[in-house]
């Protein structure tokens, strides 16, 4: 009978587990270049569209600064309406003055809080709690100031 090397029972299963592992590897690694790629290429393509026409944008300028939302606390008018509010609403805030039309000093602020109603209040409205940007929320402590606000919901 001739020599046969000898059997080696269950190698077989380690070799395929270790061709897998390889493959998940060389795939991982291949998602991840591609990722990159389109990460880097995808600032640059937006900062192209966002230049105006003819215009080329070049890859050192400063991107601009994201607008920052804060939360303004503001006093409505009309107690009834604030009730009528939820977190997650969208509002326009209007200042009715007495000398001059009434203005919209913030538009489509999202209502982030609706406190409970103090009874001490009486007739002096409701507190709402707005998020918007920065500037929207000094022009509402400035039209708070010196005119009754309302809301609308969007």
């Amino acid at each position: 009978m001739p020599a046969f090397p000898p059997l080696r029972v269950g190698r077989g299963g380690d070799r395929l587990r270790r061709a897998l592992r390889r493959r998940r590897r060389a795939l991982a690694a291949g998602l991840a270049v591609a990722a990159a790629a389109l990460a880097v290429g995808g600032t640059q393509a937006q900062a192209s569209r966002a230049a105006p026409p003819g215009v080329r944008a070049s890859p050192s300028a400063p991107a601009p600064a994201p607008v920052r939302m804060v939360s303004a606390p503001v006093r409505i008018a009309d107690a009834a309406t604030v009730r009528l509010l939820r977190p997650g609403d969208r509002v326009d805030v209007v200042a009715a003055e007495r000398a001059g039309p009434p203005r919209v000093v913030a538009a489509g602020a999202r209502v982030a809080e609706v406190p409970a109603a103090d009874p001490g209040t009486g007739d002096g409205g409701a507190l709402v709690v707005l998020s918007v940007p920065r500037d929207t929320a000094r022009a509402l402590v400035g039209a708070g100031a010196t005119a009754r606000l309302a809301v609308t919901l969007c």
